[in-house]
C-alpha cells in the first residue's frame, strides 16, 4: 500500500422499497474503483453496511451509528466517507445537514459521493443542497406511491395485513383456518342468541382457544371480531392511518375481498343490530342512571386476579377481569353486602390488639409536588445513563465522550438524590400505628353515620384504605390501610 494513499471509510445502504439501487456488493466495488483511481484506500474494517433500512431516519441504522462513533475516535481513523450517492447517507435533509456538519466542521472528515461530483466553493454547496432536497422529495414521493399502490391493492381485494381470526393467508388471499373458523361461527351464533361478549370470551378461554398473538380473549376482542366485515367477504382499510377501535371512522374504505365469507349476511346483520342496541343502552364508559359514584368505587380488588371490582349491574359488583373474560372468578357480590363487609372489617381490625400495618402517604401539597419533581428528574437522569451507555456500545459515542457525559450525569444524579433525601426527611411523618388507628376510627364513624353523604363517605374511606381484596369463595375481605398526612 502506498504511503501517499489516504484512508477512507465506505458507507453503504440499501432499502427494500428501492428496486433500482445497486446491491451492497456492487456499491462497494464502485466505491473501491473510485478510491483506487483517486488515491484513497478503503480498509475492510471501515466498511459499514445497512441493508433493508430506509434512509429517512437514523433510528435503526446501526452501521451508520457505528460509522459516526468510529469517526469520533482519536486519532482520526479516516479522512473521508465515500458513498455511492448522497441518498445513501440520508434521505432527510435535517439528518444530512446535521451529520455532515459534525463530520466536516468538527472532525474534519469529508463526505464524498462518487457518482455525484460536487464542485468546490459556493456552487458546490448549492448543488449538494439541491441533491439533498431531491433525495427528500424522492422519499416523500415514494411513500405516496406506496400508499397509492396499497389503495389499488385494496381495491383489487388483496390482503394487506395479518389474517383475522378464523383465516390463514395463502398466495395473499385469505383461506378458512380450522378449527378457528368453527369457533368463529360459534361466536356469532352465541352472540345472536343473546349471549354477552364477556361470556363468549370466558368460554373461548376455558376451551383453550387463543388469539393469533397467543393472548387470552377479552370482551373487546370478541366485539372486534363481531364487527369485522372480513367475515362477510369484505376487506377494511384506512388510508389515513390506524383507526383502532373506531368502527364508525369515515376514513375507512371497504372493498370486496377475494376470499370466501365465513358468516352469511343475515347472521352478520343480526349481530350488528344487537351490537347497536347494546351500545345504545350502555354508552362508552357509561353507567346506568341509578348508579352514581359509590364510596367503595375504586377501592375493592378481585382476590383472584387483582383487577378492580366494577359496578356491573344495579346493586352488584364484579371483577373487571371477569367482565372482560380474562378472570374465571366472578366475585359477584351485592353493593350492600360489600359495603357492610368493609365496615365490619374495619371494626374487627380496630377491636383486635394487633397494630395496624399501613402505608404512609403524604397529601398533595407544595412539599409533595417538589418531591415528585425531584423524583421525576432522578428518573430522567437514570434513563439518560442508559442512553449514554447504549450510544457508547453502538459506537455512536467514543469512550472519552461516554466517560465525560457519564461523570456529569452521575454527579447531577447524586445531587438530586441528596435533595430527595432531604425532602423526604423534611416531609417524614412521625405517625405510628396509633395514628393510623385513630384515622381508621374517624373514617369508620363517618361510614356508620346515616347523615353522611356519599362524598363524605368516599373521602373518609379513601383516606384510610389504600385498597381491599374480596374473596367470595372464602367470604373474606382484607384491607390494606394507608395513613394520609
Amino acid at each position: 500500500m502506498s504511503e501517499n494513499r489516504k484512508i477512507a471509510a465506505a458507507y453503504i445502504r440499501v432499502s427494500t422499497e428501492e428496486q433500482v439501487e445497486l446491491s451492497p456488493a456492487s456499491q462497494l466495488v464502485e466505491i473501491r474503483k473510485w478510491a483506487a483511481k483517486n488515491g484513497w484506500t478503503v480498509p475492510e474494517k471501515y466498511v459499514f453496511v445497512d441493508e433493508g433500512i430506509s434512509g429517512r431516519k437514523v433510528t435503526g441504522r446501526d452501521a451508520f451509528r457505528r460509522l459516526i462513533g468510529t469517526a469520533k475516535t482519536k486519532p482520526k481513523p479516516f479522512d473521508a466517507i465515500l458513498l455511492w450517492k448522497f441518498s445513501r447517507f440520508a434521505r432527510n435533509r435535517d439528518d444530512a445537514v446535521f451529520y455532515k456538519s459534525v463530520l466536516r466542521k468538527q472532525l474534519h472528515i469529508e463526505v464524498v459521493s462518487i457518482s455525484e461530483p460536487i464542485a468546490e466553493g459556493k456552487l458546490g454547496i448549492l448543488m449538494e443542497a439541491l441533491i439533498e432536497a431531491m433525495d427528500e422529495y424522492y422519499s416523500i414521493n415514494l411513500a405516496e406511491e406506496v400508499k397509492r399502490g396499497m389503495e389499488e391493492k385494496h381495491r383489487r381485494g388483496e390482503l394487506q395485513s395479518n389474517p383475522s381470526f378464523g383465516y390463514a393467508a395463502e398466495n395473499n388471499i385469505l383461506v378458512s383456518k380450522e378449527p378457528e373458523a368453527i369457533y368463529l361461527k360459534e361466536i356469532f351464533r352465541r352472540f345472536c342468541a343473546g349471549e354477552g361478549t364477556y361470556s363468549i370470551a370466558r368460554w373461548l378461554n376455558s376451551v383453550g382457544v387463543r388469539t393469533h398473538r397467543g393472548n387470552l380473549f377479552e370482551n373487546r376482542t370478541v366485539e372486534y371480531i363481531l364487527r369485522n366485515p372480513v367475515y362477510i367477504g369484505k376487506l377494511r382499510w384506512n388510508p389515513s392511518g390506524i383507526s383502532r377501535r373506531d368502527f364508525t371512522d369515515h376514513g375507512v374504505v371497504l372493498s370486496d375481498g377475494r376470499h370466501e365469507p365465513l358468516i352469511d349476511l343475515d347472521t352478520w346483520n343480526t349481530a350488528q343490530s344487537r351490537m347497536a342496541e347494546l351500545k345504545a343502552a350502555w354508552k362508552y364508559h357509561g353507567r346506568p342512571p341509578e348508579c352514581g359514584r359509590d364510596w367503595i368505587s375504586g377501592l375493592i380488588r378481585c382476590a383472584s386476579c387483582g383487577s378492580t371490582m366494577i359496578f356491573a349491574k344495579p346493586h352488584y359488583w364484579k371483577c373487571n377481569g371477569y367482565v372482560r373474560g380474562t378472570c374465571r372468578i366472578s366475585q359477584h357480590v351485592s353493593s350492600e353486602l360489600l359495603k357492610d363487609a368493609v365496615i365490619r372489617r374495619l371494626q374487627l381490625d380496630l377491636s383486635s390488639n394487633l397494630p395496624i400495618d399501613f402505608e404512609a402517604v403524604r397529601a398533595k401539597d407544595s412539599g409533595e409536588a417538589e418531591l415528585s419533581a425531584l423524583r421525576t428528574q432522578r428518573d430522567a437522569l437514570t434513563r439518560r445513563l442508559d442512553r449514554l451507555r447504549n450510544a457508547y456500545l453502538s459506537g455512536t459515542d467514543s469512550l472519552e465522550e461516554y466517560r465525560d457525559a457519564k461523570e456529569a450525569t452521575q454527579q447531577k444524579l447524586t445531587e438530586i438524590s441528596m435533595q430527595i433525601e432531604e425532602a423526604e426527611e423534611k416531609n417524614a411523618v412521625s405517625g405510628t400505628s396509633c395514628a393510623a388507628e385513630e384515622s381508621a376510627k374517624t373514617a369508620l364513624k363517618t361510614l356508620r353515620c346515616d347523615a353522611a353523604g356519599v362524598e363524605q363517605a368516599y373521602e373518609a374511606a379513601h383516606a384510610i384504605i389504600n385498597y381491599a381484596t374480596w374473596d367470595k369463595a372464602k367470604n373474606l375481605l382484607c384491607i390494606h390501610y394507608r395513613l394520609t398526612f
